[in-house]
């Protein structure tokens, strides 16, 4: 534990690529294989399941510091992370006890996995005992391991360049190892790791359920005038209708099925119906493709929404099958007949994926063809009502790639813009890391109605400002809560915002202020549906701040009505 907390510390404190690098291959070619299996894992985006409920650590953390709750809730609300915060109020280790040298397996296996499911008691007395023989480093990292929250300043490509240049081999070979690693039904071994680190075995996947490292697009966020000067002739591309479903990888190898997520997650048994007719496909067969939710004889896929209800189910009963049936969905080939083709040209992979789903049942991603860019720009207007979001241009001539590449060819997406709304501030949260002093994270409301004009929206904020109660009437006019957004603004905006809530705050409950409702926001994201876990009856997705609304009244934000209606146009 105490290398892998130095290892942690090293690469979160430092801003430097080849630094952060020299540091992982230096850790991987020295630790133990069994402690290099884990931090492989979690360096590269393997989550720990949470061990230990949030409020034993909080009380234990209380106990071992002798500090009462509001003081520790302070500091929490001070500093904005748990483990930091934990950290800082323990007291300093015994020195009579001696350092804790335990490995990072010995950690995770014969400590923190057995913890869960304990008495609160139990557990509570196990971290008091481990915190008085660690220092504040390995304290923090405990906690973060513990709590299911453990991130590093990495990106899983760095990780993979790290495992390479430790165990002299290619990049692109690791990365393809990796995949699935990081699955969280199969927890890292050391033989797993020696596999990964094998010098001497230079194949590719063989004959496993191993699949590639996806190739992820790039966004296009160019006008459809300037395309032609960027990107050249529509004939240079191949077009694709994006679609919004679970991006998936299906591998047919050694008579079985198995169908990855972009997440690397094995999600075979959770999709029974897309995976069976994969089963008719030969052996050394892999797609890319798009789970979807499409009943039969549908002429486009349901909408994300009907595809969630199926996400994160143990079983997956006869009623659900029937009533959301899912579909793969291909539009790659990255192996044919035990060949990787990756290296390959778009368009033979195109021409060699229709040949190789001819006559079967697997669905095939049609190619959309127009006469020049402003004319799929015309089409691309039709997108919510065909179901999907936007375009993907596959240029010809591009291989695919691992992750967000242009070296070896480029993908585009070319998304619809995001549905839109403008709405209220009136409630905000400070946020976490480095935003733990500055709130950013807030709660928009629109109106139950029209406000006839301003003097009646005055009048409900004063009402608000002035805690009278709303009145009953159905046709009263409200602020409705419908949605939380934190992203989307910059630095200096979110400083700005912050000054304005401090100064127009009504209320505090906890880490929430009530603020007076006189900022407008316009509010984007990807999709909107009916919910009846939500008081507004609506939930949206992915919600983000498009811009600040000095120039909107507070009686012109939007309404629940706008919502219902941006409902039947979805």
């Amino acid at each position: 534990m105490k290398a892998f907390a130095a290892l942690f510390a090293e690469v979160d404190a430092s801003t430097s690529t080849a630094h952060k690098i020299d540091a992982m291959r230096h850790y991987f070619a020295t630790a133990p294989a069994a402690d290099a299996a884990w931090a492989a894992y979690f360096l590269a985006g393997g989550k720990p399941r949470q061990t230990v409920p949030t409020m034993v650590l909080r009380r234990a953390a209380r106990e071992a510091a002798a500090i009462d709750d509001w003081l520790f809730e302070a500091c929490y609300q001070a500093v904005g992370d748990l483990a930091e915060t934990i950290a800082h109020v323990l007291p300093l280790p015994d020195e009579t006890e001696s350092c804790d040298d335990t490995g990072l397996a010995a950690w995770i296996e014969q400590r923190l996995l057995p913890l869960r499911g304990q008495p609160p008691e139990a557990q509570s007395q196990a971290l008091r005992g481990w915190w008085q023989r660690l220092d504040g480093a390995q304290a923090f990292l405990l906690v973060k391991l513990i709590g299911g929250g453990f991130r590093v300043g990495v990106s899983k490509l760095l990780v993979q360049r790290a495992l390479a240049l430790a165990a002299g081999l290619d990049a692109k070979l690791v990365a393809q190892r990796m995949m699935g690693y990081t699955d969280a039904r199969t927890p890292p071994t050391p033989a797993r790791f020696a596999a990964l680190m094998d010098a001497h075995d230079m194949h590719g996947a063989g004959d496993s359920g191993q699949p590639y490292p996806f190739f992820l697009a790039h966004a296009l966020d160019a006008p459809a005038e300037a395309f032609e000067a960027r990107l050249g002739a529509p004939a240079d591309w191949l077009v694709e209708w994006k679609y919004d479903g679970i991006r998936a990888q299906a591998v047919k190898r050694a008579g079985r099925v198995w169908l990855w997520s972009r997440g690397e997650e094995l999600v075979s048994e959770s999709f029974p119906d897309a995976t069976r007719p994969l089963a008719a496909l030969p052996d050394g067969t892999v797609l890319d493709g798009e789970l979807l939710v499409w009943p039969e004889g549908a002429t486009q896929p349901a909408p994300f929404a009907q595809l969630q209800r199926r996400l994160n189910r143990k079983v997956i009963g006869p009623k659900l099958l029937a009533d959301a049936p899912v579909r793969f969905v291909a539009y790659d080939l990255l192996e044919d007949g035990g060949v990787d083709l990756r290296a390959r040209p778009q368009h033979e992979r195109r021409t060699r994926l229709e040949a190789r789903l001819h006559g079967s049942n697997v669905a095939l991603s049609p190619l959309v063809s127009a006469a020049d860019w402003p004319a799929y720009a015309a089409l691309r207007v039709q997108s919510r009502e065909r179901g999907v979001e936007g375009f993907m241009l596959k240029h010809r001539e591009a291989a695919y790639g691992s992750g967000r590449t242009k070296a070896e060819g480029t993908w585009w997406k070319w998304k619809i813009e995001p549905m839109a709304v403008d709405c209220v501030l009136i409630y905000a949260q400070a946020g976490h890391g480095r935003r733990a002093s500055v709130y950013t994270d807030y709660t928009f409301a629109v109106w139950s109605r029209t406000p006839t004009d301003a003097a009646e929206a005055r009048a409900v904020v004063e009402a608000i400002a002035q805690r009278t109660p709303a009145p009953d009437a159905e046709d009263a006019l409200t602020l409705v809560p419908f949605a939380k957004a934190y992203s989307g603004l910059t630095d200096e905006e979110f400083k700005r915002i912050d000054r304005e809530i401090r100064a127009r705050t009504l209320e505090k409950f906890g880490p929430v202020r009530a603020v007076r409702p006189t900022l407008v926001f316009e509010l984007g994201f990807e999709g909107i549906q009916r919910s009846t876990r939500h008081k507004s009856g609506i939930a949206v997705r992915f919600p983000r701040m498009l811009r600040i609304r000095d120039d909107k009244p507070l009686h012109e934000a939007d309404t629940l009505q706008t919502l219902r209606m941006l409902i039947g146009s979805a």
